[in-house]
């Protein structure tokens, strides 16, 4: 078994991983598969996906650093949480961990949908489904977190919606 603070410190490197997927292919694939967006989905939603992703891969950088930050955050907190230091969170890593293993089958889905691969699925099948299997069963197992922790967390999800949109919003701002 890996030691539990191990596991805690591997998730920013796994969404490095990640984001450098999204990073790499997202403004060449938009760019690209445009057209199917627009074939596929609702005239409105194919609208709103479009203008959010258009970014180039710099602007799209400067995104995923934002986040990187809660990224950092949460886990640096999720460590002095193991350490009972003074600014331990485990909640704020279980949100934001949460996120990152949901938005794993946010990419699955766009794949089954556009019927191509698309930006973040194959990390996500190779790096975040995996590493959250091993992540969440050493947590409850070393009593880091229970369900309640889980179900207390799972509403905040949600407030990373705008932390994403503000992220994307930056990005296309500064660069």
């Amino acid at each position: 078994m890996v030691d539990i603070q191990t596991l805690i410190w591997l998730f920013p490197i796994m969404f490095i991983l990640h984001d450098f997927e999204e990073i790499i292919m997202v403004e060449k694939w938009l760019k690209t598969n445009s057209k199917t967006i627009y074939d596929l989905l609702p005239e409105k939603m194919a609208d709103r996906v479009i203008q959010q992703f258009s970014m180039t891969t710099a602007q799209f950088a400067v995104a995923v650093l934002i986040i990187f930050l809660f990224v950092a955050s949460s886990t640096i907190m999720a460590n002095q949480y193991l350490l009972d230091g003074s600014f331990g969170n485990i909640h704020f890593f279980t949100i934001v961990s949460l996120v990152f293993f949901l938005h794993a089958f946010t990419h699955i889905g766009q794949a089954i949908i556009l019927r191509s691969i698309t930006p973040g699925v194959i990390t996500s099948i190779i790096v975040i489904i995996p590493y959250s299997i091993v992540l969440y069963p050493s947590l409850f197992e070393n009593e880091v977190i229970s369900w309640s922790t889980i179900f207390v967390s799972l509403p905040f999800c949600f407030l990373i919606i705008p932390v994403v949109l503000f992220a994307h919003w930056v990005g296309k701002r500064i660069i």
